[in-house]
């Protein structure tokens, strides 16, 4: 029987027992700011329960849905036991990328099942409704709350054998469903990121910036500062129809037990979506900020206190209202102003 493997972080994620679909604290889960493991939440999907009689039934099932189209897929050999990351010296990634018939890789991965050590077959971040139509009329979450008015909820899957992705972070709030097989995602709070010396920004294996620590079998000498982020860490074992939420911009690790498992996601803001993308805003200030002078970064450090992370209302509140122009509470009209203004002055 599969078992987790024990972890160098001792905190366990706080649970919450006995939430139905229909009851998920959404504010509560939200306002508490940190990661919430809601177990049993999914027990009574279909996908759930074809997964209980084998990972071959829990395999049929997703294929009764599939429209055929291609998904983007990552194949390794076994040398790198499920470690998806970098190659030693950096010049590219230790798979290969692929887009395949979904079938492809479930039928690879079930011809390896007996294997102690398999080759690696993933799939990550493919649209549901794309890609398995249909398939959520028996596996979703109920989003009925003043919460997702304007923010519908983007419903994601992700599969594979035995992975390791390496700790990084997402934009939005993530509902994680473990719906085959067993996961664990070990987790870590947004200012631990200078204790897991995330890599480049650009090329990434999935998108954002990742952890070049191996944090099963971390290497202190070369990174001494993790052991902080190891204190400060927590881990949520999952089993299949178990759910965790954790907040935007959290650090997490994830990874796939089983030989055979499947996840399903989704991602929420909680902003408008005339707001831009904070990424972009970090880019533009390693071209503008980054490379000057101490001084001035420092100077440019109390203005983006005072305007962006301090109190809004203190920047703006001596200043009559019909003149606050940007200054004022941000709506779609003067986000494009914003937008326009800044493709002008990027296209000098």
């Amino acid at each position: 029987m599969t078992q987790f493997h024990a972890s160098l972080v001792p905190r366990k994620t706080r649970e919450l027992n006995g939430i139905t679909p229909e009851t998920i604290p959404w504010e509560e889960l939200v306002e508490a700011g940190e990661p919430v493991l809601l177990k049993g939440l999914t027990k009574k999907w279909g996908l759930v329960e074809a997964s209980q009689h084998s990972p071959l039934a829990a395999m049929d099932y997703l294929k009764s849905f599939y429209a055929g189209l291609n998904v983007g897929s990552f194949w390794a050999d076994s040398t790198i036991r499920g470690r998806y990351t970098y190659t030693d010296d950096f010049s590219g990634f230790n798979f290969e990328k692929k887009r395949v018939p979904l079938t492809d890789v479930l039928d690879s991965i079930a011809q390896h099942l007996e294997d102690d050590n398999p080759p690696g077959r993933y799939v990550g971040s493919t649209t549901i409704d794309a890609c398995l139509p249909g398939f959520r009329q028996d596996n979703d979450l109920s989003f009925n709350h003043p919460m997702f008015a304007d923010n519908d909820p983007l419903a994601s899957i992700w599969l594979g054998n035995p992975s390791v992705i390496s700790a990084h972070y997402d934009a939005p709030n993530n509902l994680a469903c473990c719906v085959t097989g067993m996961r664990r995602f070990t987790l870590f709070p947004p200012e631990q990121v200078d204790n897991l010396y995330p890599g480049p920004l650009e090329p990434t294996p999935g998108g954002q910036a990742i952890s070049l620590v191996d944090l099963n079998n971390p290497d202190f000498e070369r990174f001494p500062k993790v052991r902080h982020a190891l204190e400060a860490g927590q881990v949520a074992d999952m089993e299949a129809g178990d759910a965790l939420f954790y907040p935007s911009m959290w650090w997490h690790q994830v990874e796939g037990i089983d030989r055979f498992n499947v996840m399903i996601n989704y991602w929420w803001n909680t902003v408008p979506a005339f707001m831009g993308t904070p990424a972009n805003v970090l880019k533009h200030a390693i071209l503008t900020l980054r490379d000057r002078p101490l001084n001035e970064r420092k100077a440019w450090q109390a203005l983006f206190d005072y305007y962006i992370f301090g109190d809004t209302e203190n920047s703006r509140s001596h200043i009559p209202s019909q003149v606050q122009g940007e200054l004022a509470p941000l709506d779609d009209a003067k986000a494009r102003q914003l937008r326009a203004w800044l493709i002008n002055r990027l296209n000098r």
